[in-house]
C-alpha cells in the first residue's frame, strides 16, 4: 500500500459543507477525546466557525487533505507572541484515515509552518491519558511529554486530565 499524499492548507468558506459532513459522520468516534463539538455543526455554521478562526490574529486553522479529499483539521490555537513565541496545536483525523500515518504527516507540516513561516519558538499539545495513538504521533514528530495537567480541559461537561507535550523550533 502507497503512503497517502497528505496536504495541510489553510482552509476557505467553501470547505464547511465538507468540514460538517466529517464532523457529522465522526462524532461518536470524535466526541470521547474533546475533538467534537457538544453536536455535529451544520454548513452555516461551520461557516461562521471558519470565518471567526480565519479572523483570529492568535490561531491559524488547517485542513488536512488526504489524495485531496477532506480528512481532518490541524490548527494552531493561542498564539503568543513577545517573549514567548508560542502555540497550542490541536487536531483530529476522521476515523477512516487513521492509522496512515496521516496525523503524522500534517503535523510535520504544521511544525514548517509555526517555525518558519510564523517564527514560533514553541508549541504545545495534549492528549487524553489514555489516547495513546495521539501521543505516539506527537513523539515521532519530536515532540516531548513535559507532564500531566489536571482537571486541564472540559470534555463532556467533565474535567479532563491532559498529559502534555512540548517541541522547541531549535530543540
Amino acid at each position: 500500500m502507497n503512503a497517502p499524499d497528505v496536504r495541510l492548507r489553510r482552509p476557505d468558506e467553501a470547505d464547511a459543507p465538507a468540514l460538517a459532513a466529517l464532523m457529522a459522520a465522526n462524532w461518536e468516534f470524535l466526541a470521547p477525546y474533546g475533538s467534537a463539538p457538544a453536536r455535529p455543526h451544520t454548513a452555516e455554521r461551520e461557516a461562521e466557525r471558519l470565518r471567526q478562526q480565519l479572523a483570529d490574529p492568535t490561531a491559524w486553522p488547517g485542513v488536512i487533505e488526504v489524495d485531496g479529499v477532506i480528512a481532518g483539521r490541524m490548527n494552531l490555537h493561542h498564539i503568543l507572541r513577545g517573549a514567548l513565541q508560542t502555540a497550542t496545536v490541536g487536531y483530529y483525523v476522521a476515523e477512516e484515515f487513521g492509522g496512515r500515518g496521516v496525523a503524522k504527516a500534517a503535523l510535520a507540516q504544521v511544525l514548517d509552518v509555526a517555525f518558519g513561516r510564523l517564527g514560533l519558538h514553541r508549541l504545545e499539545a495534549g492528549t487524553l491519558p489514555d489516547n495513546l495513538r495521539s501521543q505516539r504521533v506527537l513523539r515521532a514528530c519530536g515532540f516531548e511529554e513535559i507532564g500531566l495537567a489536571r482537571s486541564y480541559l472540559l470534555i463532556n461537561e467533565e474535567w479532563r486530565d491532559h498529559v502534555l507535550f512540548q517541541v522547541l523550533a531549535h530543540a
